[in-house]
């Protein structure tokens, strides 16, 4: 199992907690970005830096992706594919993405950009909060004790 981050607009608090989970754990984090992003020094936690684009970050996550590896990302269209993959899927407010949940989430999100795209206007995400980090940290330790478990 490899932790793969879409690490472009991951919360830095978030990366935080992923680089102690891969450091205790002993499991490789891999941010992908498309810009140079500073990891801490660790055998653990590396970073690719992909060129600019639309969806080139993804893409790549999606390319080197296996079974049972975990993908944190906001992105609804990326957990999807990763989803299609075997993979697992988490956003950084800790909302774990699955096969039953994933094609409302794109729906939601399609629609969204609809009624963005007609004129009219929405909050968009509320701003991230001690809660949502707390359940990010939840929902990352309850995955990487299940791995551990079934090794």
């Amino acid at each position: 199992m490899r932790i793969w981050v879409d690490a472009d607009a991951c919360p830095n608090v978030i990366k935080t907690i992923l680089f102690r989970a891969a450091e205790r754990v002993n499991i490789p984090c891999i941010l992908v970005a498309n810009q140079a992003i500073s990891i801490p020094p660790s055998k653990w936690i590396e970073r690719r830096v992909v060129s600019s684009g639309f969806d080139v970050a993804d893409n790549y996550i999606v390319e080197q992706v296996e079974n049972l590896d975990l993908v944190v990302t906001a992105d609804i269209p990326l957990a999807s594919e990763v989803i299609a993959k075997g993979a697992l899927a988490i956003n950084p407010r800790g909302e774990l993405y699955s096969k039953e949940n994933i094609k409302q989430r794109l729906a939601m999100r399609d629609f969204m950009e609809q009624m963005r795209s007609s004129g009219i206007q929405s909050d968009g995400p509320s701003t991230f909060s001690q809660q949502d980090r707390m359940a990010f940290a939840n929902t990352l330790d309850k995955l990487l004790t299940q791995r551990i478990k079934t090794e």
